[in-house]
């Protein structure tokens, strides 16, 4: 037989067990379950949600999503979402597969632990466009989920943590501002006058008009200062009138910046002094060394009535008495520090950290306060020596008033 002959019933038979392959081979089992294999979360889900709600432990959490396309933390103050974190828990849910069918006889069912932990996503109209409950960890690893008015519980590799906090769901960042867009700095003391730093270009460093001979700012401090600002994070929020809020803001410190497009914010950041105070007599007591006895703090600290009572030696205290400090201390508690606050304001009516600040007192972390140069000359650094015959650089002119 000829090759082109052979070649051609060859190809004719492979097409005819092809044919006969696909004409008697079994049909799909009609019973295998639509979900496996499938995302646990299909894409078009999320895109018709406008409401997330996460429930567990009979805590809730409710998400909003707005007009414009951001989110609201609808339990917190209606503050903005932490969008970040948001997308992780999207990303996981739209991940994880669902890899297999384990059980749907009610029984069965009720030891999966299935209902205490709930993830929902509604549309615009209140309806729940998808809706998972979370059970029990497997034993062979990943998690059991049944999804919503279904009884049925199936095996996927999720791993994720509904976290039912409010707070921990807001967006904590006030402020987000790089150092390179920063044209001028103003920081307050608690005496003298501020240092105001400013540059003419980014690639520029700062100088003080008013820097002490010899010195120049230290472009260190000035950096870490910016950065702390620039990047400030709330760790808590309370009443606007909150009294530690109160006491911070009138004894604030203030760090003004510009940028080079023409904005500018004012933040002050204080925090309520520490407090010594005369402690309250205790009910019942009247003896010789308590409050009562003692009259005012101011009287223990004055001096001597006269030269003489002065120089007369001080009757030692008798085993057990207390002596003259010790009843001042005795007398007297400290009360520490209150939490550190910062107040923003942006030159911009409609900034969203305005909108935030008409609602909310914030606290932030101590070392924002803490940090900050304490006096004047903690911004400077000695100059270097100019090399002889060298220019000395030009004294930035001494701003105006704002």
């Amino acid at each position: 037989m000829k090759l082109k002959p052979l070649l051609a019933v060859v190809a004719l038979l492979a097409a005819l067990s092809v044919a006969v392959y696909f004409a008697g081979r079994p049909a799909k089992p009609s019973g295998v379950d639509p979900r496996l294999g499938q995302p646990l979360l299909a894409a078009s889900s999320v895109d018709q949600a406008s409401t997330l709600t996460l429930t567990e432990n009979n805590r809730t959490v409710t998400l909003n999503k707005l007009p414009t396309g951001g989110w609201v933390v609808q339990d917190y103050h209606g503050f903005p979402a932490d969008f970040t974190k948001l997308s992780r828990l999207v990303s996981d849910l739209v991940g994880a597969k669902v890899e297999r069918l384990v059980s749907q006889i009610p029984e069965r069912l009720k030891g999966f632990n299935l209902g205490d932990a709930r993830v929902t996503f509604k549309d615009a109209a209140g309806k729940a466009v998808w809706s998972l409950d979370l059970g029990k960890n497997a034993e062979g690893g990943g998690r059991l989920v049944r999804y919503d008015a279904e009884s049925k519980a199936y095996l996927t590799r999720l791993s994720v943590f509904l976290d039912t906090d409010a707070k921990n769901w807001a967006d904590a960042s006030l402020l987000s501002l790089k150092a390179e867009d920063i044209a001028e700095v103003e920081l307050s003391f608690a005496e003298g006058a501020p240092v105001v730093a400013t540059r003419a270009k980014m690639e520029d460093p700062f100088a003080a008009a008013n820097a002490p001979a010899g010195q120049q700012l230290s472009r260190a401090k000035i950096d870490s200062l910016l950065s702390s600002i620039g990047t400030l994070r709330f760790s808590d929020t309370s009443e606007l009138t909150e009294p530690n809020a109160v006491a911070a803001k009138a004894n604030a410190r203030t760090i003004a910046v510009k940028t080079f497009d023409g904005r500018s914010y004012r933040v002050a950041v204080g925090r309520k002094p520490e407090q010594r105070i005369i402690k309250a007599p205790e009910a019942g007591k009247t003896d010789a060394t308590g409050p009562a006895a003692l009259g005012s703090l101011s009287d223990l600290l004055k001096p001597a009535a006269s030269s003489a009572a002065a120089a007369a030696p001080a009757t030692p205290a008798k085993p057990g008495e207390a002596g003259p400090a010790a009843v001042v201390e005795n007398a007297t508690e400290t009360i520490p520090a209150g939490p550190v606050y910062a107040f923003i304001t942006a030159s911009d009516a409609a900034a969203p950290v305005n909108q935030l600040m008409a609602k909310r007192s914030f606290q932030v972390f101590e070392s924002t306060f803490t940090t900050l140069p304490q006096t004047r000359a903690d911004l400077f650094e000695p100059a270097p020596a100019a090399a002889p015959g060298a220019t000395p650089a030009p004294t930035p002119p001494t701003p105006g008033p704002n």
